[in-house]
C-alpha cells in the first residue's frame, strides 16, 4: 500500500481525497473537495468506540467488521468509478489509522491503486494551521475599502471572473458580517475549521501572490478571521477606496437584501430591524417598521444608511492611506482600472 504525505497530495493534479470518517466529522471539516465515503455512520462509530473502551480492541474490530461488510461491494464499485475518472486516488480517516489503512489494504489487493494518508485528516488540519500562519509573509493583500453598498462583493465576483485572485470572506462565512448578514444566504454557517479550510485552499491555490480581498473586521458572522490572515488586511499596504452615490447604494442593497429575496425575508428583516431598540430607541425603530410595512424600501435603507451605518463605518475608513480612490459607477471601467492595478502592483511599482 502506498502513503503520501499531505503537502505531496496536495501538489497532485487530478486527485480525488476519499473521507472514509463519519459524516458528523466530515460536515466539520474535510480536505478540499473530499468524497465522504463513511466506514461507519455516527452510531456505529460511537458503539464501536465504546467496545473499544469497555471490551478491548478484538472485540471492536469484531463489531466493525459486523458493520462494514455489507457495505464492501458498494464501496469498491463508487472507489473504483471514481478512479477511472481521477488519475490519483487518497484514502483518509480521522489520524490515518485503521479506518482508512483497512479500506486501503482491501482495495489496492483486489487492484485498485491508490494512496492513504499519511497522519490522516489530523495531518491536514496542522498543515492548515500552519500554512495560515505563515502565508502572509509571501501574500499580499489589495483591499477594498468602502461604505455599506458600494459594491465591494460585486467587483471581487467580476474580477474572479476575470482570472484574478481574490479572497471572498463573507462567502465563505456565509455571511456579510452585519446584523442583517444571514439573510442573502440560504445555507448554514460554517465551522469555524471549514471557515479556515477555505481561506486556506483560496491561498494556496492562488495563481499570484497579490489578492484582492474585502476590509471586513475580525468576525465574520459566527467565525473568526485568523489572527495572521486579518493582519494581512489591517497592515500598510495596498488600499482602494471604492466610493458611489448614495442612491446606486440603496438600490443595491434592496436588491440584495429585499427584492431577490422571497416573503419570509421580510420576517428576518423586521427580526434584525427589532434587535437594534437599545441602540437606536423605539420610536426609531417603530418608523423603521412602519417604512418597511408599507413597501417603501428605498427610503427605510437610505435612512439606515445615513443615520446608523455610515457614521458607524467612517471612522475605520477614514483610519487608512489609499493608493487610489475609485468611483463606482460602471462595472467595466472600475473592473479595468482593478485589474490595472494589480498588474502594477505584480510589476512591484506602487507602494503606500
Amino acid at each position: 500500500m502506498k502513503t503520501i504525505k499531505i503537502e505531496d497530495a496536495l501538489k497532485l493534479e487530478k486527485t480525488i481525497f476519499i473521507d472514509v470518517r463519519t459524516e458528523k466529522e466530515y460536515l466539520d471539516d474535510h480536505i478540499l473537495n473530499a468524497y465522504n465515503l463513511p466506514l461507519f455512520n455516527n452510531d456505529e462509530y460511537c458503539e464501536v468506540g465504546t467496545i473499544y473502551k469497555k471490551e478491548g480492541k478484538n472485540e471492536a474490530i469484531d463489531r466493525g467488521f459486523e458493520f462494514v461488510s455489507p457495505k464492501l461491494k458498494d464501496m469498491y464499485k463508487l472507489v473504483k468509478e471514481l478512479s477511472k475518472e481521477y488519475e490519483h486516488v487518497v484514502i483518509y480517516c480521522a489520524r490515518g489509522g485503521m479506518r482508512s489503512g483497512s479500506v486501503a489494504n482491501l482495495l489496492n489487493s483486489i487492484g485498485i491503486d491508490l494512496y492513504k494518508l499519511e497522519g490522516g485528516y489530523k495531518s491536514y488540519r496542522n498543515y492548515v494551521l500552519d500554512y495560515l500562519s505563515n502565508i502572509m509573509d509571501k501574500k499580499q493583500f489589495i483591499v477594498l475599502h468602502g461604505l455599506t453598498g458600494v459594491g465591494k462583493t460585486e467587483l471581487l465576483v467580476e474580477l474572479e471572473k476575470n482570472n484574478i485572485d481574490i479572497l471572498d470572506l463573507e462567502k465563505m462565512a456565509r455571511n456579510t458580517g452585519s446584523v442583517f448578514g444571514f439573510i442573502t444566504y440560504d445555507e448554514k454557517p460554517p465551522s469555524q475549521k471549514t471557515f479556515e479550510t477555505r481561506i486556506f485552499e483560496s491561498l494556496f491555490f492562488s495563481k499570484t501572490d497579490y489578492i484582492f480581498i474585502e476590509s471586513e473586521s475580525k468576525r465574520v458572522g459566527h467565525v473568526l478571521v485568523p489572527n495572521d490572515v486579518y493582519e494581512g488586511i489591517i497592515r500598510d499596504g495596498y488600499h482602494i477606496l471604492i466610493e458611489c452615490s448614495i442612491e446606486d447604494r440603496v438600490k443595491r442593497l434592496c436588491k440584495d437584501y429585499i427584492y431577490d429575496r422571497d416573503e419570509k425575508n421580510i420576517e428576518d428583516l423586521k427580526n434584525c430591524i427589532s434587535t437594534f431598540k437599545k441602540r437606536l430607541g423605539n420610536e426609531k425603530i417603530e418608523e423603521y417598521l412602519k417604512l418597511l410595512d408599507n413597501k417603501k424600501y428605498e427610503e427605510l435603507v437610505e435612512e439606515y444608511l445615513v443615520s446608523y451605518y455610515d457614521p458607524l463605518y467612517e471612522h475605520s475608513i477614514d483610519k487608512y492611506k489609499y493608493n487610489e480612490t475609485m468611483e463606482f459607477n460602471h462595472m467595466d471601467k472600475t473592473i479595468k482600472e482593478l485589474m490595472s492595478f494589480h498588474k502594477t502592483a505584480l510589476e512591484g511599482v506602487k507602494q503606500c
